[in-house]
């Protein structure tokens, strides 16, 4: 693959040669080499967290104790490698470390060090599992990935909408609470207005615990209502953001293209600058799709 250099802040040196290459292999799978690297990857993050799981009961721990710490120091060892990878083939290594992903990838190898001075520690690694928010990027689930961007802009486009909504089922609740705060009391086990919220938080989303019931012919009328309002409380959110996904429905297609200076990834192939910062992009070399049979 070509390394392509591409004007940008002029104080930071546009990435080229093998960190180019190497950057396009970690953080995008558009190319052979990239979904290789992120499917072995997310079988090494399953089986370290497997064997952190597996350790964590007894007749396993008590018979392949000495394979579980051998097995955990290689998956340790391989993600520390792979980080100090991310750092230096990135362009901002401090940006990158402080992102929720660099974030992520510090303390999927973090705990293991700790563990050395604080036992205890140990069972901290299982936050590796937050690394598999990566296999969206991985097997061109580009179906997958566009979904959830579309629903990601729908729920930020839609915020006030639901912040209004909330306001109106708080408000709700809070009444409705201090009502059976008064027509139950705390003989019924309605102890305190916080305690008669909670009760209406559970009945309105027709979870019902049964924790707390109501005994009264008035009360028990004020629940029925509680859970038939609950139906529509339960609609109204979902209404909302499918209103926004229709309206912002588009058909163009995103990428594992990711920014070199923000790391935001998901442009389209033809976009020339990051839709988040404006910071060019390198030319987008798509995978050769593969021959037909027979030629």
């Amino acid at each position: 693959m070509k390394a392509h250099a591409f004007p940008d802040a002029p104080t930071d040196k546009p990435l080229s040669g093998w960190r180019l290459r190497l950057y396009i292999i970690i953080f995008e799978a558009d190319t052979v080499a990239g979904r290789r690297f992120d499917q072995l990857l997310i079988a090494a993050i399953l089986l370290s967290v497997g064997v952190v799981v597996l350790d964590s009961v007894r007749p396993f721990s008590g018979r392949f104790t000495d394979a579980f710490s051998v097995l955990e120091w290689l998956f340790t060892m391989l993600f520390t490698v792979e980080y100090i990878l991310r750092l230096l083939c990135v362009r901002r290594p401090l940006s990158y470390a402080t992102s929720f992903f660099g974030i992520i990838d510090l303390l999927s190898v973090l705990p293991a060090y700790l563990a050395l001075l604080v036992p205890e520690a140990h069972a901290l690694i299982d936050v590796r599992i937050l690394r598999l928010l990566r296999v969206f990027r991985v097997f061109k689930l580009t179906g997958y990935v566009n979904e959830y961007t579309t629903l990601g802009r729908a729920l930020v486009a839609s915020r006030r909408k639901i912040l209004i909504f909330l306001s109106f089922v708080l408000m709700v609740v809070l009444v409705m609470g201090s009502l059976m705060y008064v027509v139950e009391g705390p003989e019924h086990g309605f102890t305190s207005i916080p305690t008669a919220m909670y009760w209406a938080v559970t009945t309105m989303t027709t979870v019902g615990f049964g924790d707390i019931t109501p005994r009264t012919d008035l009360g028990r009328f004020i629940s029925s209502l509680m859970m038939l309002l609950g139906w529509g409380v339960l609609a109204v959110p979902t209404g909302i953001v499918t209103a926004e996904m229709t309206a912002q429905r588009h058909h163009s297609t995103t990428t594992t293209r990711t920014c070199h200076e923000c790391l935001t990834e998901g442009h389209p192939p033809e976009a020339n600058f990051c839709w988040r910062c404006g910071a060019g992009l390198p030319p987008y070399e798509r995978e050769a799709p593969p021959l037909p049979s027979g030629t």
